[in-house]
């Protein structure tokens, strides 16, 4: 039941990262993905996944659904890569697990609209994209190595 709670408390803090935008090209890149890189510390992988896809999902959904039906993809791509950097995090490569969410946010999630899109729209999204994933990381690393220091050690 505590892990259920902390699974529903993390997608709420996406919900309301998800209402708080970069003011760049798309209106859905928002701070929705630090409850999801926490939760990944917290409660290992697949939590940070369902986090991740539904933050998106919601930030989206607040942001007027710019992309329209492509918002699945990149709820799925935020998925794998959550998951990814749980996995990351369980093994103890913490500040890989940051860099990986950085890199895997900013410049590869994007690749697929280089072709669905146009390359002239992913290099226009890249810089927010990349702003807002900074501050993410920068959230999530703050509030990571707080609750470390709370509770001695990593709880996932």
């Amino acid at each position: 039941m505590r892990r259920f709670t902390l699974l529903v408390m993390f997608i709420s803090l996406s919900v309301i990262g998800s209402l708080i935008k970069i003011p760049f090209t798309i209106g859905s890149i928002a701070l929705d993905s630090a409850p999801a890189v926490v939760a990944a510390f917290l409660l290992g992988p697949t939590a940070a996944a369902v986090v991740a896809s539904v933050g998106h999902i919601v930030s989206a959904l607040f942001g007027g659904f710019p992309l329209g039906p492509f918002h699945i993809l990149v709820a799925i791509e935020m998925a794998a890569l959550l998951y990814v950097v749980g996995l990351l995090m369980r093994r103890g490569w913490f500040i890989s697990s940051y860099i990986c969410f950085f890199i895997g946010n900013a410049l590869i999630a994007p690749l697929p609209f280089v072709w669905i899109i146009s390359p002239a729209f992913v290099l226009s999204i890249i810089p927010s994209l990349a702003l807002a994933t900074g501050v993410n990381v920068a959230i999530a690393v703050v509030v990571s190595k707080t609750l470390q220091r709370v509770w001695g050690e990593r709880h996932a």
